[in-house]
């Protein structure tokens, strides 16, 4: 992991960002401190405890046969469906036993350089709300439910965890070269829509998917979006969609494999090798690709979620 960062780097305190670094500034709330965390986890109320449970048993009967091994073993593991948003002590508690991880509230999108720190740590920041009955099938700011049960789980595979923790000490080196686009596609198309292989068999591992049961489906069965193995430098000159299913999902062998590919990585000379925006468009298959299922793109040709077409 040396050649993502500098030798001298620390993270025991958040690192300062230096004149040179471009990042989107973000308005920190009065009540939260540089690190963004709240000061403890929100009271949630009875409605919003039924909203938890009728989300996870939603996603619980379309996941098993299409979610990853590790993270059906993740929600067993934390017991995630014990009733009601889950207490974020004994989250952490459980959680850190197993691969040392804990889980923070934060109170929205926190600044990049802050949610690198706090992955570098092995904190994982969720969001410190949960979706109304009005936004209970899509909600563009990531809420607990899909922190919690998208990410979370997956956390408690010792070889994920390593990666994450890997991918927050990245995000600094990404910064300094100003290619945080470039890393938010690796994360994009990995931690929150990436497919992995289980033998004969496609599997979910990314949030994005798990935590939502169109994408679920869509993303393993419909004949629409492309399905590629992973290669990382073709990964980070790729588009994505923040609003929409994916046009392209990008497959790994195994979670070693992931770690393999990025860890071992040169991101020195790949950043130097890169420009400031992406190459290839999201629904592109190149010379290079491993293609796993070459897609119709139908869905996205005739006009994707806001035209009503169908998600096959």
């Amino acid at each position: 992991m040396a050649t993502l960062l500098r030798p001298d780097q620390d993270f025991a305190a958040l690192p300062e960002l230096g004149a040179e670094v471009f990042t989107a500034p973000l308005q920190r709330p009065e009540h939260v401190g540089e690190d963004w965390l709240e000061p403890a986890q929100r009271d949630y109320g009875s409605e919003d405890h039924a909203i938890w449970d009728e989300l996870y048993a939603r996603q619980m009967d379309v996941l098993p046969g299409r979610a990853a091994s590790a993270f059906l073993a993740g929600t067993q593991k934390l017991a995630l469906g014990r009733g009601g948003v889950p207490e974020f002590a004994r989250l952490s508690h459980e959680l850190g036993a197993l691969t040392g991880w804990s889980v923070v509230p934060v109170p929205m999108l926190i600044p990049d350089h802050v949610f690198f720190w706090h992955l570098a740590n092995r904190r994982f920041p969720a969001g410190n709300f949960i979706r109304t009955r009005e936004t209970f099938d899509y909600i563009e700011e990531p809420d607990v439910f899909h922190d919690v049960f998208g990410h979370v789980p997956m956390l408690a595979d010792p070889v994920y965890a390593d990666y994450m923790q890997e991918y927050g000490r990245a995000g600094w080196k990404a910064m300094r070269c100003n290619r945080l686009k470039a890393l938010g596609s690796l994360y994009w198309y990995t931690v929150e829509f990436g497919l992995i292989m289980e033998g004969e068999n496609l599997r979910a591992y990314g949030a994005g998917i798990l935590s939502g049961p169109t994408e679920a489906v869509f993303a393993l069965e419909a004949q629409s979006p492309n399905r590629i193995f992973l290669n990382v430098d073709r990964v980070m000159r790729t588009n994505y969609v923040i609003d929409d299913l994916q046009p392209t999902y990008f497959v790994i062998e195994s979670l070693d494999d992931l770690y393999h590919q990025t860890v071992e990585r040169d991101f020195d000379r790949l950043y130097r090798s890169l420009g400031p925006g992406f190459t290839y468009a999201n629904t592109a298959v190149i010379d290079v690709d491993n293609v796993l299922h070459r897609g119709t793109q139908e869905y996205f040709l005739r006009g994707g979620r806001n035209s009503g077409a169908k998600p096959v």
